[in-house]
């Protein structure tokens, strides 16, 4: 790899030289743009407004409106003198809980390796780093820009993940998650039951990205003249929101089954039928009472008879 950035991170009267390296790449297949008639290629040409002049890079520069109104012509000479583009310094501001930085918040990261001969100062701010499980939140300057960013160690390097700024983020405000609705006890034990089947740890490997892999496979079913994905078959959709709701339970459950998970919610409908048979066998004790209360009657009668007797 080749380092992007120099300098010194700055960590209380301590500076540790580092070097910083773009921690990710695309695996994009790479591609140009073409006049899908015949194949040409298209070149795009900067030129002035209204002509064909074509403008060299080095002359070109961005305006910006002022708060006024008035449009404010800045060459990359004006840009280069801003403070913050002499400054080679990652400064840290801070240690955070590790939780407290969503990763909303997260954007680019970078490796940071140590620049200098002795690696102490790095390897004593990593382990510290780790040791308290907190985050370093720092600012910098890369590529004319001041960046926020968070410090974290993974595995035995330390990472350097810019930040957005809190402006950058959109509040999600959306009318259709204002009124909740109602969410029967049954399907959110399927949904925790669906939950817990496909519990299990994150595994990079295991995922792919499946666009590019159709991508190669059309881009080579086109070179040999065949078709890579034959149309199939489109099925009927429902569309009805009722009967969508209405079957989130079965669907749930049919969920749960396919994964071999247990029907748990199918279990605890089933319990209140297991108590009916303790019912009829209470039931059935009522006669019992009735023939005693009968035999007790038929002992009487005889006595009675014998007293009638003495009497006549």
């Amino acid at each position: 790899m080749r380092s992007i950035w120099k300098g010194d991170l700055s960590f209380g009267l301590v500076n540790v030289p580092v070097k910083v390296y773009s921690a990710t790449e695309s695996h994009d297949r790479s591609s140009h743009q073409v006049d899908s008639k015949d194949g040409t290629r298209i070149r795009y040409r900067k030129v002035r407004e209204g002509t064909d002049e074509e403008i060299q890079f080095s002359d070109i520069a961005n305006a910006y409106e002022s708060d006024s109104g008035e449009t404010v012509i800045l060459t990359k000479s004006d840009l280069a003198e801003l403070p913050v583009q002499r400054s080679p310094e990652i400064s840290i501001t801070g240690f955070v809980p590790r939780e407290q930085i969503d990763p909303i918040y997260y954007d680019k990261p970078y490796y940071l390796e140590p620049a200098s001969k002795s690696p102490k100062a790095y390897v004593l701010l990593r382990q510290a780093l780790a040791d308290t499980d907190r985050v370093a939140v720092v600012t910098f300057t890369l590529r004319n820009r001041t960046r926020l960013a968070a410090l974290r160690v993974v595995g035995n390097v330390m990472t350097l993940q810019t930040l957005l700024w809190p402006d950058e983020v959109r509040q999600a405000d959306f009318p259709s998650l204002e009124e909740e609705p109602t969410i029967r006890p049954q399907e959110l034990e399927m949904a925790a039951s669906l939950i817990d089947s496909m519990a299990g740890d994150f595994d990079p490997s295991e995922h792919e990205d499946t666009y590019q892999l159709e991508l190669s496979k059309l881009i080579e079913a086109k070179a040999d003249g065949t078709e890579a994905f034959p149309t199939p078959e489109k099925a009927d959709s429902d569309d009805d929101e009722d009967s969508e709701v209405a079957d989130l339970l079965a669907a749930l459950r049919a969920s749960v089954k396919s994964r071999g998970g247990s029907d748990e919610s199918e279990a605890s409908e089933k319990a209140p039928a297991a108590k009916a048979p303790a019912k009829k066998a209470a039931a059935k004790k009522a006669p019992a009472k009735k023939a005693a209360a009968k035999k007790t009657t038929a002992k009487k009668a005889p006595a009675k008879k014998a007293a009638e007797r003495k009497a006549g």
